[in-house]
């Protein structure tokens, strides 16, 4: 089974759990946003598209694959 596991490729991409710079609110975020992401509770911007990856702009708290 390991052979077909080389074989078929892993997205880059994951989603992430993210903590507010301001309010200290985690929020799960994907890693490629296109758009802006803004934190629900205070409203600061979490993340901007930058091309491929996001720029994060928070603390990555953890990685949900």
């Amino acid at each position: 089974m390991s052979e077909w596991e080389d074989l078929i490729p892993k997205p880059k991409s994951k989603f992430l759990r993210v903590k507010c710079p301001d309010c200290g609110n985690e929020q799960i975020i994907f890693s490629h946003a296109t758009n802006v992401v803004h934190c629900n509770v205070c409203g600061a911007i979490l993340a901007e598209s930058s091309g491929g990856k996001a720029s994060i702009k928070g603390e990555i708290v953890a990685s949900l694959s």
